[in-house]
């Protein structure tokens, strides 16, 4: 289910946004300007909705299915905030560069 409230068209999709993370793994605080800088920069999101033709192209071998883990290019596509407060990114199919598994 379409929560974002956002409804792409022709080869758009719209992708949730990872969130930001509030420490590095080694447990040091992130301060404000770095996080704000990595907003932009995020390249990992779970496809959450898919315009009417996207993915249609043959080339697509393995085509992502809502739900999917995915990796797009840094910077691809618009970021916006969906009807329930989260980070969307709105792109094109053609700037999603792969497919995440997760464990």
């Amino acid at each position: 289910m379409n929560v974002s409230g956002i409804s792409p068209f022709e080869y758009k999709v719209v992708l949730k946004v990872k969130e930001q993370e509030e420490k590095t793994e080694g447990g040091i605080l992130l301060p404000d300007s770095i996080k704000e800088k990595e907003k932009y920069a995020i390249s990992y999101g779970t496809l959450v909705a898919i315009g009417e033709i996207a993915f249609t192209d043959p080339d697509w071998l393995d085509k992502p299915k809502l739900g999917d883990f995915l990796m797009f290019d840094k910077y691809a596509g618009t970021l916006v905030k969906g009807n329930d407060g989260q980070d969307y990114r709105v792109m094109n199919d053609k700037e999603i560069v792969a497919k995440i598994d997760k464990e």
